[in-house]
């Protein structure tokens, strides 16, 4: 089977893992340990987390990371587990519709089969999302760009109303009507996890419904329940380890002691994750 092929077979085995009431669970991985070690707990599924993979690069998230080192990231990343990845490419890392179609290309060449494209426009003024129009423009490019290379990437459009203030049901249902028909597979709307919410969405969305969660929010299966079809944890995976740092070392340098981790993963278990054939 060649590359594209392979490639081809991931990509729908990916589209086929988002089921409304049995959604996919994405742990979302920043680089290549942490993607081994989600899918070693069994994960069908690898996504990255746009804050997360900036952060190891020593860059801040919102559009502040170059494509390159981002894409070379994202290749370590896919050559490290053989179960299908999708990538958060923040707002396509370009500054328009044809850097978009750009990036997809590179995304596709480093072995990812999804991408998240948010409309959050950071950086441009009073304006917290980008126009309908523009981002139609640019999820129309990133399918164009995939369907050229003959694989189903899925496009995953985020949606940032509520994470941004932006709006409501209604306006983030109209922004995901019109993101469908631009080309997107799934709607993925961060910022809220309020039930009723969330089972309004799900109603009014055509495609696979994305919600992200954590701490506060209602348990997957409650979400399954309400038609959700995929649940990622964004960056909070990504944060939760670097408080471990913070604590261990505020404990080390304060105290001179070493409780913080006493839950290590054994060196030798973590070092046998990344000697293994894949």
């Amino acid at each position: 089977m060649s590359n594209r092929d392979a490639l081809r077979d991931r990509a729908r085995t990916f589209h086929a893992l988002h089921v409304p009431g049995r959604p996919l669970v994405l742990a979302n991985a920043w680089d290549a340990m942490s993607a081994r070690l989600v899918e070693a707990a069994g994960a069908p599924a690898v996504a990255t987390t746009s804050a997360g993979l900036a952060w190891a690069l020593g860059v801040a998230d919102g559009n502040a990371l170059d494509r390159e080192p981002a894409l070379a990231a994202l290749a370590r990343i896919t050559a490290a587990v053989t179960v299908p990845v999708s990538a958060d490419i923040e707002s396509g890392y370009a500054q328009d519709a044809a850097g978009v179609a750009e990036t997809v290309r590179a995304v596709l060449a480093a072995g990812a089969v999804g991408i998240n494209i948010e409309d959050a426009a950071h950086g441009r003024g009073a304006a917290p999302l980008r126009s309908v129009a523009e981002q139609c423009e640019r999820l129309a490019a990133a399918r164009e760009a995939a369907d050229a290379e003959g694989v189903p990437l899925f496009v995953n459009a985020r949606i940032d109303t509520f994470l941004r203030g932006a709006g409501g049901v209604d306006a983030t249902l109209e922004r995901a009507a019109a993101y469908r028909a631009a080309g997107a597979d799934g709607v993925f709307v961060p910022g809220t996890a309020d039930p009723d919410t969330v089972k309004a969405l799900a109603a009014g969305v055509t495609g696979p419904l994305n919600i992200l969660a954590g701490p506060g929010a209602p348990p997957v299966a409650e979400l399954a329940a309400l038609g959700v079809a995929r649940v990622s944890a964004g960056s909070g995976i990504a944060e939760a380890a670097y408080a471990v740092v913070a604590r261990a070392a505020r404990e080390l340098l304060d105290a001179g002691t070493y409780g913080a981790v006493t839950d290590a993963l054994p060196y030798g278990e973590l070092n046998a994750l990344l000697r293994t054939e894949r």
